[in-house]
Protein backbone atom coordinates (compact mmCIF):
# COMPACT_ATOMS: atom_id res chain seq x y z
CA UNK A 1 0.00 0.00 0.00
CA UNK A 2 1.32 3.27 -1.22
CA UNK A 3 1.16 5.99 1.44
CA UNK A 4 1.62 9.96 1.02
CA UNK A 5 2.70 11.92 4.18
CA UNK A 6 1.66 16.11 4.68
CA UNK A 7 3.23 17.78 6.47
CA UNK A 8 6.53 17.21 8.05
CA UNK A 9 6.67 19.48 10.88
CA UNK A 10 6.19 19.15 14.57
CA UNK A 11 4.35 15.55 14.07
CA UNK A 12 5.17 14.57 10.73
CA UNK A 13 8.89 13.27 11.11
CA UNK A 14 7.11 10.77 13.67
CA UNK A 15 4.71 9.57 11.10
CA UNK A 16 7.61 9.23 8.49
CA UNK A 17 9.55 7.13 10.73
CA UNK A 18 6.87 4.68 11.48
CA UNK A 19 5.41 4.47 8.11
CA UNK A 20 8.65 3.81 6.40
CA UNK A 21 8.92 0.96 8.48
CA UNK A 22 5.70 0.08 8.55
CA UNK A 23 5.01 -3.82 6.55
CA UNK A 24 3.39 -3.78 3.97
CA UNK A 25 3.31 -0.27 3.55
CA UNK A 26 5.36 2.11 1.20
CA UNK A 27 5.79 5.70 2.21
CA UNK A 28 6.06 7.28 -1.38
CA UNK A 29 6.10 10.97 -1.09
CA UNK A 30 6.00 13.16 1.42
CA UNK A 31 4.86 17.10 1.01
CA UNK A 32 6.01 20.35 3.12
CA UNK A 33 5.65 24.09 1.86
CA UNK A 34 9.41 24.62 4.00
CA UNK A 35 12.42 24.08 1.94
CA UNK A 36 14.35 23.10 4.99
CA UNK A 37 11.65 20.53 5.76
CA UNK A 38 11.87 18.93 2.16
CA UNK A 39 15.98 18.97 2.61
CA UNK A 40 15.49 16.61 5.55
CA UNK A 41 12.79 14.67 4.01
CA UNK A 42 15.35 14.01 0.87
CA UNK A 43 18.22 13.53 3.44
CA UNK A 44 16.72 10.80 5.91
CA UNK A 45 14.60 9.37 2.98
CA UNK A 46 15.92 9.31 -0.21
CA UNK A 47 13.69 7.06 -2.07
CA UNK A 48 10.62 9.19 -1.00
CA UNK A 49 9.55 11.66 -3.46
CA UNK A 50 9.94 15.32 -1.24
CA UNK A 51 7.27 18.17 -3.09
CA UNK A 52 5.90 21.01 -1.93
CA UNK A 53 2.54 21.28 -2.40
CA UNK A 54 -1.03 18.70 -1.47
CA UNK A 55 -1.69 19.09 -5.73
CA UNK A 56 1.60 17.14 -6.04
CA UNK A 57 0.75 14.51 -4.05
CA UNK A 58 -2.83 14.15 -5.34
CA UNK A 59 -2.37 14.12 -8.41
CA UNK A 60 0.11 10.39 -8.77
CA UNK A 61 -2.49 7.49 -9.35
CA UNK A 62 -0.48 5.37 -7.60
CA UNK A 63 -1.30 6.96 -4.09
CA UNK A 64 -4.08 5.17 -2.34
CA UNK A 65 -4.14 7.22 1.25
CA UNK A 66 -2.35 10.24 2.49
CA UNK A 67 -1.72 10.74 6.45
CA UNK A 68 -2.01 14.89 6.84
CA UNK A 69 0.22 16.22 9.77
CA UNK A 70 -0.26 19.60 9.25
CA UNK A 71 -1.21 22.60 11.70
CA UNK A 72 -4.68 22.08 13.06
CA UNK A 73 -6.22 25.41 11.17
CA UNK A 74 -5.17 24.10 7.98
CA UNK A 75 -6.26 19.91 8.39
CA UNK A 76 -9.98 20.86 7.41
CA UNK A 77 -9.44 21.92 3.63
CA UNK A 78 -6.30 19.13 3.28
CA UNK A 79 -8.78 16.14 4.36
CA UNK A 80 -11.11 17.13 2.23
CA UNK A 81 -9.54 17.74 -1.20
CA UNK A 82 -7.58 14.46 -0.70
CA UNK A 83 -11.14 13.05 0.27
CA UNK A 84 -12.59 14.40 -2.68
CA UNK A 85 -9.88 12.74 -5.01
CA UNK A 86 -10.60 9.20 -3.41
CA UNK A 87 -7.80 8.91 -0.88
CA UNK A 88 -8.17 7.01 2.36
CA UNK A 89 -7.11 9.88 5.44
CA UNK A 90 -5.95 9.50 8.19
CA UNK A 91 -5.21 13.26 9.57
CA UNK A 92 -3.28 13.93 13.31
CA UNK A 93 -6.58 15.57 15.73
CA UNK A 94 -7.90 17.55 15.43
CA UNK A 95 -9.12 16.91 12.02
CA UNK A 96 -11.38 20.78 11.85
CA UNK A 97 -11.97 23.11 14.55
CA UNK A 98 -15.50 23.21 14.05
CA UNK A 99 -18.44 20.59 14.43
CA UNK A 100 -20.19 20.79 11.45
CA UNK A 101 -16.83 20.46 9.24
CA UNK A 102 -16.53 17.29 10.89
CA UNK A 103 -19.95 15.86 10.18
CA UNK A 104 -19.02 16.89 6.74
CA UNK A 105 -15.84 15.33 5.98
CA UNK A 106 -17.60 11.87 7.56
CA UNK A 107 -20.46 12.57 5.35
CA UNK A 108 -17.92 12.99 2.46
CA UNK A 109 -15.45 10.26 3.50
CA UNK A 110 -19.04 7.88 3.52
CA UNK A 111 -19.79 8.91 0.46
CA UNK A 112 -16.40 8.52 -1.01
CA UNK A 113 -16.07 4.97 0.39
CA UNK A 114 -12.74 6.03 2.30
CA UNK A 115 -11.66 5.38 5.31
CA UNK A 116 -11.10 8.46 7.83
CA UNK A 117 -9.47 8.19 10.52
CA UNK A 118 -8.48 10.49 13.34
CA UNK A 119 -4.74 10.56 15.12
CA UNK A 120 -5.82 10.22 18.67
CA UNK A 121 -2.92 7.85 19.04
CA UNK A 122 -4.04 7.35 23.05
CA UNK A 123 -6.61 5.26 22.22
CA UNK A 124 -4.05 2.91 21.10
CA UNK A 125 -2.05 3.37 23.88
CA UNK A 126 -1.33 -0.12 25.41
CA UNK A 127 -1.70 1.52 29.48
CA UNK A 128 -5.09 3.00 28.33
CA UNK A 129 -6.29 -0.28 27.01
CA UNK A 130 -5.63 -2.01 29.97
CA UNK A 131 -7.05 1.01 31.91
CA UNK A 132 -10.29 0.14 30.07
CA UNK A 133 -9.87 -3.66 30.94
CA UNK A 134 -10.10 -3.10 34.58
CA UNK A 135 -12.73 -1.10 34.20
CA UNK A 136 -15.19 -4.08 33.23
CA UNK A 137 -18.52 -2.89 35.21
CA UNK A 138 -18.51 -6.24 36.83
CA UNK A 139 -15.19 -5.56 38.50
CA UNK A 140 -15.29 -1.61 38.17
CA UNK A 141 -19.05 -0.92 39.67
CA UNK A 142 -20.74 2.08 39.23
CA UNK A 143 -18.32 4.98 37.68
CA UNK A 144 -17.95 7.57 39.94
CA UNK A 145 -15.66 10.35 38.29
CA UNK A 146 -12.92 10.48 35.43
CA UNK A 147 -9.96 12.96 36.50
CA UNK A 148 -7.27 13.30 33.73
CA UNK A 149 -4.12 16.09 34.21
CA UNK A 150 -1.90 16.98 31.35
CA UNK A 151 0.73 19.47 31.94
CA UNK A 152 4.07 20.99 30.98
CA UNK A 153 5.91 24.06 29.85
CA UNK A 154 4.90 24.29 26.15
CA UNK A 155 5.32 23.80 23.41
CA UNK A 156 2.72 26.81 23.00
CA UNK A 157 0.99 26.79 20.00
CA UNK A 158 0.48 29.26 17.59
CA UNK A 159 -2.79 28.88 16.26
CA UNK A 160 -4.66 27.03 18.89
CA UNK A 161 -5.06 27.22 22.86
CA UNK A 162 -4.04 25.09 24.89
CA UNK A 163 -7.61 23.38 25.05
CA UNK A 164 -7.42 22.51 21.54
CA UNK A 165 -3.79 21.20 22.00
CA UNK A 166 -4.27 18.74 24.53
CA UNK A 167 -7.33 18.43 25.89
CA UNK A 168 -7.99 16.45 22.84
CA UNK A 169 -6.49 13.30 23.99
CA UNK A 170 -8.41 13.18 27.38
CA UNK A 171 -11.90 14.03 25.90
CA UNK A 172 -11.08 11.14 23.44
CA UNK A 173 -10.15 8.69 26.14
CA UNK A 174 -13.27 9.51 28.14
CA UNK A 175 -15.03 8.62 25.50
CA UNK A 176 -13.15 5.54 24.91
CA UNK A 177 -13.41 4.37 28.87
CA UNK A 178 -16.89 5.23 29.37
CA UNK A 179 -18.21 4.46 26.22
CA UNK A 180 -20.49 7.48 25.46
CA UNK A 181 -20.11 11.19 24.39
CA UNK A 182 -20.77 13.86 27.28
CA UNK A 183 -23.93 15.71 27.87
CA UNK A 184 -22.81 19.06 28.98
CA UNK A 185 -19.09 21.19 29.78
CA UNK A 186 -18.35 23.24 32.10
CA UNK A 187 -15.32 25.18 31.99
CA UNK A 188 -12.57 28.07 32.57
CA UNK A 189 -9.48 29.40 31.46
CA UNK A 190 -6.63 31.76 31.51
CA UNK A 191 -4.10 33.55 29.50
CA UNK A 192 -1.22 33.89 32.23
CA UNK A 193 1.62 33.82 29.38
CA UNK A 194 -0.44 36.62 27.89
CA UNK A 195 -0.92 34.67 24.74
CA UNK A 196 -3.77 35.41 22.06
CA UNK A 197 -5.74 32.21 23.79
CA UNK A 198 -5.81 30.34 26.77
CA UNK A 199 -2.55 28.29 28.12
CA UNK A 200 -4.38 26.98 31.26
CA UNK A 201 -7.86 25.44 31.48
CA UNK A 202 -10.01 23.40 33.46
CA UNK A 203 -12.65 21.54 32.15
CA UNK A 204 -15.61 19.39 33.41
CA UNK A 205 -17.84 17.16 31.45
CA UNK A 206 -21.05 15.65 32.06
CA UNK A 207 -22.27 12.18 31.40
CA UNK A 208 -25.27 9.59 31.62
CA UNK A 209 -25.79 9.03 35.55
CA UNK A 210 -24.13 11.84 36.83
CA UNK A 211 -20.69 10.36 36.11
CA UNK A 212 -18.41 13.66 35.72
CA UNK A 213 -14.84 13.65 34.46
CA UNK A 214 -12.44 17.16 35.10
CA UNK A 215 -9.60 17.50 33.10
CA UNK A 216 -6.88 19.97 33.81
CA UNK A 217 -4.27 21.56 31.14
CA UNK A 218 -1.57 23.70 30.94
CA UNK A 219 1.58 25.05 28.82
CA UNK A 220 3.18 26.79 32.08
CA UNK A 221 3.09 23.97 34.14
CA UNK A 222 6.88 23.12 35.26
CA UNK A 223 6.05 19.82 36.21
CA UNK A 224 5.20 17.82 33.50
CA UNK A 225 2.13 14.93 33.98
CA UNK A 226 0.31 12.72 31.56
CA UNK A 227 -2.29 11.26 34.25
CA UNK A 228 -5.91 9.87 33.96
CA UNK A 229 -7.67 8.28 36.61
CA UNK A 230 -10.72 6.74 36.77
CA UNK A 231 -12.99 6.31 40.30
CA UNK A 232 -15.47 3.48 40.58
CA UNK A 233 -17.66 1.91 43.73
CA UNK A 234 -15.70 -0.82 43.56
CA UNK A 235 -12.01 0.07 42.67
CA UNK A 236 -9.81 3.15 41.14
CA UNK A 237 -7.67 2.99 38.19
CA UNK A 238 -4.94 4.92 37.48
CA UNK A 239 -2.47 5.65 34.15
CA UNK A 240 0.50 7.39 34.39
CA UNK A 241 2.24 7.66 30.47
CA UNK A 242 5.62 9.19 32.31
CA UNK A 243 5.86 6.29 34.41
CA UNK A 244 7.70 3.17 32.62
CA UNK A 245 7.50 0.73 35.94
CA UNK A 246 4.13 1.30 35.86
CA UNK A 247 1.75 2.34 33.45
CA UNK A 248 -1.21 1.46 34.97
CA UNK A 249 -2.49 0.66 39.08
CA UNK A 250 -5.57 -0.64 40.12
CA UNK A 251 -6.38 0.07 43.84
CA UNK A 252 -8.75 -2.74 44.93
CA UNK A 253 -10.78 -0.05 47.54
CA UNK A 254 -14.19 1.54 46.83
CA UNK A 255 -16.95 3.18 48.70
CA UNK A 256 -20.83 2.57 47.90
CA UNK A 257 -23.91 3.71 49.35
CA UNK A 258 -25.70 0.99 51.56
CA UNK A 259 -29.39 0.01 50.79
CA UNK A 260 -29.93 0.41 54.88
CA UNK A 261 -31.53 2.97 56.17
CA UNK A 262 -29.59 5.74 58.29
CA UNK A 263 -30.53 5.26 61.63
CA UNK A 264 -30.27 8.71 62.67
CA UNK A 265 -31.02 12.21 60.20
CA UNK A 266 -27.19 12.96 59.00
CA UNK A 267 -26.26 9.62 59.25
CA UNK A 268 -24.84 7.62 56.03
CA UNK A 269 -24.37 4.15 55.59
CA UNK A 270 -21.23 3.49 53.98
CA UNK A 271 -19.89 -0.04 52.27
CA UNK A 272 -16.11 -0.13 52.19
CA UNK A 273 -14.20 -1.89 50.07
CA UNK A 274 -10.10 -2.49 50.97
CA UNK A 275 -8.20 -4.59 48.82
CA UNK A 276 -4.88 -4.43 46.81
CA UNK A 277 -3.04 -2.45 44.64
CA UNK A 278 -2.31 -4.11 41.51
CA UNK A 279 0.13 -3.35 38.96
CA UNK A 280 -1.07 -5.29 35.66
CA UNK A 281 2.03 -5.94 32.78
CA UNK A 282 1.38 -3.62 30.12
CA UNK A 283 3.03 -5.10 27.06
CA UNK A 284 5.50 -2.31 25.61
CA UNK A 285 4.32 -1.08 22.40
CA UNK A 286 4.34 2.39 20.40
CA UNK A 287 1.02 3.75 19.91
CA UNK A 288 1.79 5.49 16.68
CA UNK A 289 2.65 2.29 15.19
CA UNK A 290 -0.42 0.81 16.64
CA UNK A 291 -2.74 3.39 15.29
CA UNK A 292 -1.14 3.50 11.83
CA UNK A 293 -1.96 -0.48 11.68
CA UNK A 294 -5.23 0.13 12.56
CA UNK A 295 -5.48 2.87 9.81
CA UNK A 296 -4.08 0.35 6.51
CA UNK A 297 -6.52 -2.56 8.52
CA UNK A 298 -9.41 -0.41 8.00
CA UNK A 299 -8.80 0.28 4.47
CA UNK A 300 -7.91 -3.36 3.75
CA UNK A 301 -10.76 -4.83 5.63
CA UNK A 302 -13.14 -1.85 5.58
CA UNK A 303 -13.94 -2.37 9.21
CA UNK A 304 -14.87 1.17 11.16
CA UNK A 305 -11.45 2.38 13.02
CA UNK A 306 -12.10 3.29 16.85
CA UNK A 307 -11.16 6.64 15.75
CA UNK A 308 -13.50 7.06 12.81
CA UNK A 309 -14.20 10.36 11.90
CA UNK A 310 -17.16 10.36 13.46
CA UNK A 311 -15.72 10.11 16.83
CA UNK A 312 -13.32 13.13 16.08
CA UNK A 313 -16.83 14.33 15.48
CA UNK A 314 -17.47 13.80 19.06
CA UNK A 315 -14.58 15.04 20.96
CA UNK A 316 -15.24 18.74 18.52
CA UNK A 317 -18.09 18.87 19.73
CA UNK A 318 -17.23 18.51 23.22
CA UNK A 319 -14.34 21.23 23.09
CA UNK A 320 -16.61 23.75 21.20
CA UNK A 321 -18.55 23.30 24.12
CA UNK A 322 -15.86 23.55 26.70
CA UNK A 323 -14.37 26.92 24.55
CA UNK A 324 -18.11 28.33 24.65
CA UNK A 325 -18.05 27.51 28.88
CA UNK A 326 -14.82 29.58 29.17
CA UNK A 327 -16.46 32.23 27.33
CA UNK A 328 -19.16 32.55 29.75
CA UNK A 329 -16.93 31.65 32.93
CA UNK A 330 -17.86 27.96 33.14
CA UNK A 331 -21.73 28.50 33.03
CA UNK A 332 -22.87 24.92 31.54
CA UNK A 333 -22.53 24.57 28.05
CA UNK A 334 -24.82 21.47 26.23
CA UNK A 335 -22.59 19.36 23.98
CA UNK A 336 -25.01 19.38 21.14
CA UNK A 337 -24.92 17.66 17.70
CA UNK A 338 -24.70 14.11 15.99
Amino acid sequence: MKIALIGFGYWGPNYARVLHDLPGVELTAACDRRADRLAQIRERYPAVDAVASVAEVLDRPDIEAVVVATPASTQCDIVRVALESGRHVLVEKPMALDAADCDALADLADSMKCVLMVGYTFLYNAGVRKMKEWMAPAAFGQAYYLHATRTNLGPIRQDVSAVWDLAPHDVAIFSYLLGEQPLWASAIGTRVLKNDREDIAFATLGYKNDVVGNIHVSWADPNKVREVVAVGSLRRVVFDDLNDVERVRVFERGVSAAEAVADTFGEFKLLVRDGDIISPKVEPSEPLKTQCLAFVDAIATGKTPLASGRFGGGVIRALAAIEKSMRSRGAAVEVTGR
